[in-house]
């Protein structure tokens, strides 16, 4: 019984224009497409809302997060 090992950038670049949320160390979470993540968990995301305890608070374009404000990201599924 072989389990393989998944490495958190490995599962990151796999990621790339999957719908994802972005929690910060503020509590303020982005969702939108993730675009780019290299390996300081800077993350590039398109279509962005920013979110208040589950609130929408703000749309944008375009955001860039800079990797160490980052709490978790966490991929959605896809329906």
């Amino acid at each position: 019984m072989s389990q393989q090992t998944k490495k958190p950038l490995g599962v990151l670049q796999k990621a790339i224009n999957k719908q994802v949320s972005v929690r910060l160390k503020s509590e303020i979470e982005y969702r939108g497409r993730m675009a780019n993540c290299d390996p300081y968990m800077n993350v590039i995301l398109l279509d962005a809302g920013e979110y208040n305890t589950g609130t929408l608070s703000a749309n944008y374009g375009k955001v860039v997060i800079r990797g160490n404000n980052v709490l978790f990201i966490k991929i959605e599924n896809e329906i």
